[in-house]
């Protein structure tokens, strides 16, 4: 039996409606069963991830990590990184 996707599963059991605030969120996911909860955290533990990566790539293309780069390689021209 091929695995439902999280919401889809949600939705089934008539939690998930129209829901425009956060604190109708928070009430829907409140009356997941165990099952959806778990499904739901999966799929929110994907979504935040590549989210993160996303925004990780966007600052990287744009050059706002460049200072940590120059800071982390004056630390090894300076002495103060180890190899471990």
């Amino acid at each position: 039996m091929p695995k439902e996707e999280p919401l889809a599963v949600i939705a089934q059991a008539g939690i998930l409606t129209s829901m425009s605030t956060v604190e109708e969120i928070e009430a829907a996911i409140q009356q997941l069963s165990p099952d959806q909860m778990a499904a739901f955290r999966a799929w929110y533990a994907e979504f935040d991830a590549t989210a993160w990566d996303r925004q990780i790539a966007e600052d990287d293309a744009a050059g706002r990590l460049d200072w940590l780069i120059q800071e982390a390689l004056d630390d090894l021209d300076a002495g103060r990184c180890t190899d471990r």
